[in-house]
């Protein structure tokens, strides 16, 4: 009987540690769908909605591997493969949500008077059910000073900053962060400097003081991001400039 017992108990062990796969810090998966299905125009991208509600494999695939991470696992990693996955995370969510959900005109059309598309909760994320604004809120602005997440999570909406066509990874995310800072804020679509006046995307306004705290100030933060002319970085960062916030475009990023 004990031969029995050990050999089952040996089976099993191979089983497990036959299926037990690694998580992918290279984000394949998702690189795959980002490349196939977005498009970037400058600092605006567009995504295919349409064919991915077609043909949703790649993306499933990926949430899978992403909602499969325990608590143990998330612990165990580098801040920078902790942060990358959080920022993948919510991006291939918020695509999911509104794949599932198509067509729409606007990510806002998912909410009402008394609820909102970033408290729907919809998956589980490190053993817990959530929500996006859990993600974003809840987890990477408490375990993370890092201002620049703003420019990388996508709110499918026009206005947002683009969705990048390849995944975030540990590896280069602080290039990659940056990268989709400056994009963003030299789309002078939504940001740009005239006749004295900084006027801004109003995601700017909506997280202030975050920009605070990563660089001293909010303009100091703006100002080498939005142009690479010393002079002018110090004029846009005196405070004789003035603020002016731009409506944001919450029109769906469909293709």
């Amino acid at each position: 009987m004990t031969r029995v017992v050990v050999a089952v108990a040996a089976l099993l062990l191979s089983i497990l540690s036959a299926t037990a796969q690694p998580f992918d810090h290279q984000h394949a998966e998702w690189n795959r769908v980002l490349r196939r299905h977005v498009v970037n125009d400058a600092a605006i991208s567009s995504v295919d909605y349409a064919a991915l509600q077609a043909d949703p494999s790649g993306l499933r695939r990926y949430v899978a591997q992403v909602t499969g991470v325990s608590p143990t696992q998330f612990e165990a990693w580098t801040d920078a493969q902790r942060l990358a996955f959080l920022i993948n995370a919510y991006n291939a969510l918020t695509v999911t949500l509104i794949v599932d959900n198509y067509p729409l005109t606007s990510i806002k059309d998912l909410g009402g008077w008394f609820s909102s598309p970033w408290k729907k909760r919809f998956f589980t994320l490190l053993g817990t059910t959530r929500h996006l604004d859990d993600i974003e809120h809840g987890i990477i602005r408490k375990q993370f000073d890092e201002p620049r997440i703003h420019f990388a999570v996508n709110c499918a909406a026009i206005g947002c900053p683009p969705l990048r066509t390849e995944a975030y990874v540990a590896s280069r995310l602080d290039a990659q962060l940056e990268d989709n800072t400056r994009v963003f804020l030299r789309d002078e679509r939504r940001n740009r400097y005239e006749g004295g006046v900084l006027r801004l995307s109003e995601l700017l306004d909506w997280y202030e003081g975050d920009f605070k705290r990563g660089d001293g100030s909010f303009k100091s933060f703006v100002a080498p991001r939005l142009t690479d002319d010393p002079a002018e970085a110090a004029t846009i960062d005196s405070r004789d400039t003035r603020v002016r916030f731009l409506a944001y475009d919450w029109g769906l990023n469909d293709r």
